[in-house]
């Protein structure tokens, strides 16, 4: 799944939970449980997400939606081993792109 979102400084819960597909209850559910996710708040409580934190979040996605892990198994993968994980799914996501830009290539010849 690619995220799209405009480049800002911060993005507000509900656009975050729109560009996932998912409710905000389950974005605030996982930053209760995943230590990565810190986004700031505003005086009135507000969640504000960095691009950050967006990336934190598409991590999660793809390992608790994607490749079906549990919770507790996602944060133990998380912790043990986020760098080399971040750059496996870093490169799973630009093929992708390269992909569905080469079958966009195609449908049009």
């Amino acid at each position: 799944m690619h995220v799209e979102l405009p480049e800002k400084l911060y993005y507000s819960i509900g656009e975050v939970a729109e560009a996932f597909a998912v409710n905000t209850s389950l974005i605030r559910f996982w930053e209760k449980e995943f230590d990565v996710l810190k986004p700031k708040k505003n005086a009135k409580g507000n969640r504000k997400f960095t691009p950050e934190d967006v990336k934190n979040l598409e991590l999660i996605f793809h390992l608790v939606k994607e490749r079906g892990f549990t919770l507790e198994g996602a944060k133990t993968h998380l912790k043990e081993s986020k760098k080399e994980t971040l750059t496996k799914f870093d490169m799973i996501r630009k093929l992708e792109n390269i992909k569905a830009q080469l079958v966009a290539l195609k449908e049009s010849l």
